[in-house]
């Protein structure tokens, strides 16, 4: 294990390099820069709170709140695990000419989104100061739910970078796939309104857990129930650990399919 430590230690400025390359990349010829992760979600929290709020009329108090929470961890969800799943093919030229630890390139994917998820969680706070929703000390706990999602996705992004590597037609799948997955999650709507098989469909998605966790400390002034804790520790901890498996696995292989 000191090993990999160590191995890490060394290779670390130049993680940090690939983050800053990846931010650069991102925000390059745009007039605004990085202030796109600020106003991206609120433009689409404005829209879809007209949408959703008069013409499906869900009954939720701070609506705009409530959905702006959804997509703080849907949105880095679907962000990290799409840039993490190109991640070695878009390096194939790195890594066919040098040694580098092929995870640095999937996790610098992972930091650049985290990141945007921390802009993200600004915009929520600027929309809950000029709504006049008060603001509890619970909110500083949110780092727990934002810590929980950035490991899901991590281990979601190891395994999806390795298997694209050889199988390239989930490039073109995993969009279809997050967009089911969305739906599955109470982004827009409330659980309420879900009864039966759906419900504990989507009460199984782990994002739904997590999701529920992060709006009970930031709307709610409360913390979830341990079965809720549970449900969102213990995907993500054992997908966290099949990623890396996974990942490690197959690693040795991507030279020769890239």
């Amino acid at each position: 294990m000191s090993r990999y430590i160590q191995n890490f230690k060394k290779f670390l400025p130049l993680l940090k390099e690939l983050v800053s390359r990846d931010i650069k990349i991102k925000y390059r010829h745009s007039i605004l820069g990085v202030l796109w992760t600020l106003l991206n979600p609120l433009l689409m929290m404005i829209v879809l709170s007209i949408v959703f709020s008069h013409l499906f009329r869900f009954e939720i108090e701070n609506f705009p709140v409530y959905l702006l929470c959804g997509q703080v961890i849907f949105n880095f969800y679907n962000d990290a695990t799409t840039s993490a799943m190109s991640s070695i093919i878009a390096n194939a030229s790195l890594i066919r000419k040098m040694y580098i630890p092929k995870y640095l390139f999937t996790i610098s994917k992972i930091l650049s989104s985290v990141i945007n998820i921390m802009a993200s969680f600004c915009a929520l706070i600027i929309v809950m100061v000029c709504m006049r929703v008060e603001l509890h000390l619970t909110i500083l706990l949110a780092i727990f739910p934002i810590a929980l999602i950035v490991i899901f996705s991590t281990g979601v992004g190891l395994i999806i970078a390795a298997l694209t590597v050889k199988f390239r037609d989930i490039l073109h799948l995993y969009s279809v796939f997050t967009t089911v997955l969305m739906y599955l999650t109470p982004v827009i709507y409330p659980m309420s309104i879900l009864y039966g098989p759906v419900y504990k469909i989507v009460r199984l998605n782990p994002l739904t857990n997590i999701l529920i966790m992060f709006r009970d400390v930031i709307m709610y002034d409360t913390i979830s129930g341990w079965k809720t804790i549970v449900a969102g520790v213990v995907p993500s901890v054992a997908i966290l650990f099949i990623g890396v498996i996974v990942f490690y696995k197959r690693q040795d292989t991507f030279i020769l399919d890239i």
